[in-house]
C-alpha cells in the first residue's frame, strides 16, 4: 500500500512537466499566428474589399499584369478593355485598382 501512494504522489509530480514542457510549443503557435496567419488574414479581408467596390470605368491591374479598365461587373466576372480588345476574368484574379472611374 505504501508503495501505491508513492507512486501517485510521483505522477502528481510528473504532471507539471508535461505543462512545462508543452509551453513551448505553445509560444510557437501564438508567434507564428501573430507573424502569419493574421497579416495573411488581413491581406485577403483587404483584397475582398477591392473586389466588391469594382464599378465601371475603373482602372485595374490583374494578378497576370495585365492593365486594363472594367467595362462590366458579372456575379464572378469582370470583363476588362485592354489594348486589343475585350477580356472576361474571374474577379480573384483583379490584382487592384489603380485609378477609380
Amino acid at each position: 500500500m505504501h508503495n501505491l501512494i508513492a507512486m501517485v504522489g510521483q505522477q502528481g509530480q510528473g504532471g507539471g512537466n508535461i505543462l512545462l514542457s508543452l509551453l513551448p510549443l505553445i509560444i510557437l503557435f501564438a508567434v507564428m499566428y501573430f507573424l502569419i496567419i493574421g497579416p495573411q488574414r488581413r491581406q485577403q479581408k483587404e483584397h475582398e474589399k477591392v473586389i466588391s467596390s469594382l464599378s465601371k470605368n475603373d482602372v485595374i491591374i490583374t494578378t497576370g499584369g495585365l492593365h486594363g479598365t472594367v467595362i462590366n461587373v458579372k456575379d464572378r466576372t469582370v470583363v476588362i478593355r485592354v489594348e486589343e480588345g475585350k477580356i472576361e476574368v474571374d474577379k480573384t484574379c483583379v490584382g487592384r485598382i489603380t485609378k477609380k472611374g
